[in-house]
């Protein structure tokens, strides 16, 4: 049997038969997938010895996942498949045209088919090398509970894309970050159910009724940090170029394409976020299973102390600064987080827009399938191309380095959630408000219109 009679006859969602769904239709779909996914993260994996859980907290919420659940492995095994495939197919080692048809359902079978692979791959190496450690006779059993979590996240992920509002990858890493930052910002339960101030907002409070100085700067750092990160992504995301159009069988008529600054929008950052906590992650299990510190150096409790991870990681300077513990040493560390962040995020940018047909060819094609051209120019598809080429390109490297150097800054400054989280979660509810007020503004209830400002 050929690789391309596997790939068709794979296991898949089955897409709806309407080619638009309604925006009631696609609401129901996207608060069962967000319920089941809440269901699904607090299912316990059975079997599982006593794991230092903590060490996992910032890995978790990159993928869209609660460590220890059945769902352990998250969004991993989706984001490690895309990355690995877009790096073999923008380099031309494997030669895919993602502009036909035929050539995107041979990727997204790919693609799959990788997908299942790391699931299996993730769930025997986060047992084996004792990431998540088994009890003794259980190794099998937690395998087996960690990969069915997989194939349901991935599978909750395609009825999103067919039947929601979006990719469910993005809805997982929000729905994390938006749950983390309501008990970063109000949680008052300790882990043992006792009283503790752990939120944010209580903290500064009490710190405040304490007349504890150093307390309640650091709660209100991290309040500012998450308001001001906030504001200048909302702001970042309304930076676009427009290019004037017009129908070229209705006179007087005209309309602008519009082309964002954050042009490869939030994926980037999403790839480049999941690279280095996998790459963090596989330097714990590594460390684990050798009994010393690996080539990526030595991880302590989830978090680097040195070696290659440790110099690509961050440190929260500003608390830094507070407790009086600086070190010029975090200098260098700094600038290779914003280093590697910018280049990585530049270097998904351009791969996402040649394989996901938002490239200058794709859109000149859309462009003239909606019966529209520039005015001035002739209504030739190389002509649309060659005006499209100067925009395109330079807006995808320098949206991809700006979205990957926001993302370098909010982890350094420390706000409510890990940083590059906190600007996922942020780009991607934005996101998904934008599309929805777009494609739906005429079909859903007229308070919800009134709420979006549709």
């Amino acid at each position: 049997m050929e690789l391309r009679d596997i790939l068709k006859n794979l296991p898949e969602v089955e897409s709806p038969v309407e080619k638009k769904l309604s925006f009631n239709v696609k609401l129901k779909w996207t608060l069962i997938i967000l319920i089941a996914f809440f269901v699904l993260s607090n299912i316990a994996l059975y079997g599982l010895a006593n794991n230092a859980m903590e060490r996992f907290e910032y890995l978790a919420i990159i993928m869209g996942t609660s460590f220890g659940s059945i769902i352990s492995l998250g969004i991993g095994p989706i984001v490690m498949a895309s990355i690995i495939l877009q790096l073999l197919v923008g380099s031309k080692i494997l030669n895919i045209d993602t502009s036909t048809t035929e050539g995107k359902k041979f990727f997204q079978g790919l693609q799959k088919l990788m997908v299942f692979f790391f699931i299996i791959f993730e769930a025997l190496i986060y047992v084996l090398m004792r990431g998540l450690e088994a009890m003794p006779g259980y190794t099998t059993l937690v395998i087996t509970q960690l990969i069915l979590g997989g194939l349901a996240i991935l599978f909750m992920n395609e009825v999103c894309e067919k039947w929601g509002f979006g990719s469910g990858v993005s809805l997982f890493i929000a729905a994390g970050v938006g749950w983390r930052l309501i008990t970063a910002s109000f949680g008052f339960l300790g882990s043992q159910g006792q009283f503790q101030a752990s939120g944010r907002v209580i903290a500064l409070f009490i710190s405040l009724m304490n007349a504890d100085s150093q307390g309640a700067m650091l709660a209100l750092a991290a309040i500012l940090a998450t308001i001001i990160l906030f504001l200048i992504v909302v702001w970042a995301q309304s930076l676009k170029i427009e290019i004037p159009l017009s129908y070229d069988r209705i006179r007087g008529y005209s309309m602008k394409w519009p082309l964002k600054f954050f042009y490869a929008s939030v994926i980037p950052v999403i790839l480049t976020a999941a690279l280095i906590a996998n790459m963090q992650l596989f330097g714990g299990l590594l460390q684990n299973w050798l009994g010393r510190p690996s080539f990526l150096g030595n991880v302590v409790n989830g978090q680097p102390v040195s070696g290659f991870l440790y110099w690509v990681g961050s440190t929260n300077i500003i608390a830094r600064i507070i407790q009086g513990s600086w070190e010029w040493t975090l200098l260098g560390q700094i600038l290779g987080h914003v280093v590697f962040f910018m280049f990585f995020a530049a270097l998904f940018s351009v791969f996402w827009v040649k394989t996901s047909g938002m490239d200058a060819s794709a859109q000149a094609q859309n462009i003239l399938k909606s019966g529209l051209q520039i005015p001035g120019f002739r209504k030739d598809e190389r002509i649309l191309e060659s005006i499209l080429k100067r925009y395109v390109m330079p807006l995808t490297i320098m949206g991809g380095m700006a979205i990957g150097l926001l993302a370098a800054l909010a982890d350094i400054l420390g706000a409510l959630v890990a940083g590059t989280a906190l600007l996922l979660g942020i780009m991607i509810i934005f996101q998904f408000y934008e599309s929805i007020a777009q494609q739906h503004a005429m079909d859903m209830h007229p308070a919800m219109k009134k709420m979006m400002g549709a």
